[in-house]
């Protein structure tokens, strides 16, 4: 420790020894618990040091409540690289001369020996003080003014705590007895690493039709014909299920059957072949050359495209033969399979790390590196928690250390201290338990800690489905259900994702208590007549489309750590702000999909930057609507009909910035 304590620094990821996470451009809050003894002023600021390793201008703390001697500032880190910050603290004798001057002065108490301290301190401070512009004149006539027994020493004392005085040495204080934290580590990753609207769709669905009473599936250039349509609703990202060549044995029918017909396609995660392994494309989807026009073509449609990278082999894969010491053999000579009880994955074998670890790491960054070879910057990482934390370590550490704009997405529903350490070792973003968070208590109490406690070594990405995953509210709650759910996802978290169908809002489960789909796409063809399905009216594109385009709008939806909840006297409403800058947005759910609910939310008007009493218009963004919002306001909100308030807070010309239009 050194001569002024600085304790308890955060962010801080592992106790400093992996790097916490931001994205370029994103702004975060440093925080810190510094003291010294006696009275004495202390003062505190943040050092930010850049990829070169340079410091950049520091940045003062303020104390976050008196008498907590905790501190706190906000940074920005403005490029991606390897960036540290420490907390410097340090002894402020100028805050503390014109605590005591302002006391003894006016009482006529050792005037003369404080103001000369004062002259002397003054003095010193101006040495700091650039010369040019810095206003180091107007430092040194106050010490002259202090030195001058001609003037009452109320005037003397009032020249030094003159405003431009004292902003001169707020901005270039006398710091004494300098005492620094530990430089901690800070990885600055590209934007899409912490906001994104992803979307998942089957390519053999896509275009999938039926010749001669047989379904034929699609493949990449009919699945490209589906991009337009993606890229219309405001995705940002399009995430393909495996696209390797599937195994015979143990193949799956349809939903989860154990006998499938030569005319099922299997499961996409049930991967390798005699035709290839995970370097490889399943035959009917086409060729490099059909792959590399669909990657080109999303991104000509401004689609990054993101591909399932699922560490696990069918018992055909190519690897079963040529490297068996990577699979767990069972006392009869046979290969364990994948397991999840009561889920039973008869067509999966699981890999098994410990006899060849870096045989199995090279592999997989040789794999990566060849998708990465086709334009792939972005993998879903198929259950990573049933692999070695130190796998993905090194396997991302290798990745990332030549390629840093490359994107991993832990899909790791699992324990919490797994999910958080998969964040800290490398993963960029991670999916959550959002999805059976349903309450208000629960989505309030989740949020708070994915936004604050976590924030800065796990991304969330709010899932509403996935393929494997229906969820028991949108089973239950039809349209609406899916409706609230969607807005939720879309503004509490910078990264949110869906699964083609959810726009259909389709929820039949496989039975009464599953969360697995009837039918399910994992099993079989699930070609869909979008084109009937919108002129019917039997979607809810236009939501999902404003959403996204909603968020694109506003900076504010971009953050993951603005998020603020205010109380509202109905637990099936709720309600929350982001704001970043002069961009306030204000979101308010009805949570019942069932029922109207009618509440008053009571906001937190310095959250949004505004003053208690305040009034000030807001719109709203899904219906064009204007209101004037104070600190209680009524709400109506009817399942169907108006199911949330997504508000842009337009400030008036008292309270600054510009209106939204």
């Amino acid at each position: 420790m050194g001569r002024i304590p600085v304790l308890d620094v955060r962010p801080l990821v592992d106790c400093g020894r992996r790097p916490a996470k931001a994205v370029a451009g994103e702004t975060f809050e440093v925080t810190a618990t510094v003291f010294r003894e006696g009275h004495d002023a202390v003062a505190a600021n943040v050092v930010l040091r850049g990829p070169s390793g340079r410091p950049g201008p520091w940045i003062p703390m303020r104390e976050l409540a008196p008498g907590t001697d905790r501190w706190g500032a906000e940074v920005t880190p403005d490029a991606e690289g390897s960036w540290t910050y420490a907390v410097e603290a340090w002894s402020d004798p100028v805050a503390t001369w014109r605590h005591t001057a302002k006391i003894k002065i006016p009482a006529g108490i050792d005037s003369e020996l404080v103001l000369a301290e004062g002259a002397e301190l003054y003095e010193r401070a101006a040495k700091g003080v650039p010369k040019k512009g810095g206003g180091r004149e107007a430092v040194l006539a106050a010490a002259d003014t202090l030195r001058d027994p001609s003037r009452p020493a109320a005037v003397r004392l009032a020249a030094a705590l003159a405003p431009r005085v004292v902003e001169v040495l707020d901005r270039h204080p006398l710091r004494e007895l300098l005492t620094s934290s530990p430089k901690f580590p800070l990885q600055v990753e590209r934007e899409r690493a912490l906001y994104g609207s992803w979307y998942e769709f089957f390519p053999r669905s896509e275009g999938a039709r039926t010749v001669d009473g047989r379904t034929v599936p699609g493949n990449f250039r009919t699945a490209a014909e589906r991009l337009p349509a993606v890229a219309a609703m405001g995705f940002d990202v399009l995430y393909l299920p495996p696209v390797h060549p599937i195994g015979e044995t143990h193949r799956k029918g349809p939903n989860n059957s154990l006998s499938a017909s030569p005319s099922d396609v299997g499961v996409p995660w049930a991967i390798g072949s005699p035709e290839g392994g995970h370097d490889a494309l399943h035959p009917d989807l086409g060729t490099f050359e059909d792959f590399d026009a669909f990657v080109a073509r999303a991104r000509e449609l401004r689609l990054e495209v993101a591909l399932d990278f699922a560490l696990q082999c069918s018992p055909d894969h190519p690897w079963v033969e040529k490297h068996p010491d990577w699979f767990h053999h069972r006392p009869d000579g046979s290969i364990a399979y994948a397991e999840n009880p009561p889920k039973k994955y008869q067509d999966i074998y699981p890999v098994a790390f410990d006899k060849d670890m870096d045989g199995i790491v090279e592999e997989t960054v040789r794999v990566l590196r060849h998708w990465m070879d086709h334009g792939i910057r972005i993998f879903r990482v198929d259950n990573p928690h049933t692999k070695p934390v130190v796998f993905w370590e090194r396997v991302i550490g290798e990745v990332n250390r030549a390629d840093p704009d490359v994107i991993f997405l832990a899909e790791a529903f699992t324990r919490p201290a797994m999910m958080r350490t998969l964040g800290a070792i490398g993963f960029q973003q991670s999916y959550t338990y959002f999805t059976w968070r349903n309450t208000k208590e629960e989505l309030t109490e989740y949020l708070t800690e994915l936004s604050r406690d976590t924030a800065a070594q796990m991304r969330p990405n709010l899932w509403v489905n996935t393929p494997d995953i229906l969820p028991g509210y949108l089973q239950e709650g039809g349209r609406p259900a899916f409706e609230a759910r969607a807005v939720l996802a879309a503004t509490l978290s910078p990264a949110w994702g869906m699964y083609a169908g959810y726009e259909l809002c389709e929820g039949t489960p496989l039975r009464a208590g599953s969360e697995e789909y009837l039918d399910s796409e994992k099993y079989e063809l699930r070609p869909r007549d979008w084109e009937s399905a919108e002129r019917a009216g039997r979607t809810i594109t236009p939501l999902i489309t404003a959403l996204n385009r909603i968020r694109r709008r506003h900076p504010a939806l971009r953050r993951l750590r603005n998020l603020t909840f205010h109380d509202v006297d109905n637990p099936q409403v709720i309600a929350y702000s982001k704001r970043s800058g002069s961009n306030t947005v204000l979101v308010v759910v009805n949570l019942d999909p069932h029922h109207t609910q009618e509440a008053t939310v009571s906001l937190n008007m310095p959250e949004l930057g505004l003053d208690w009493h305040e009034t000030a218009p807001v719109r709203d963004e899904l219906t064009g609507d204007t209101y004037h919002w104070g600190r209680a306001n009524y709400v109506r909100l009817e399942p169907g009909v108006t199911p949330a308030h997504v508000l842009a807070l337009r400030p008036s010309p008292q309270t600054g910035g510009s209106p939204i239009s």
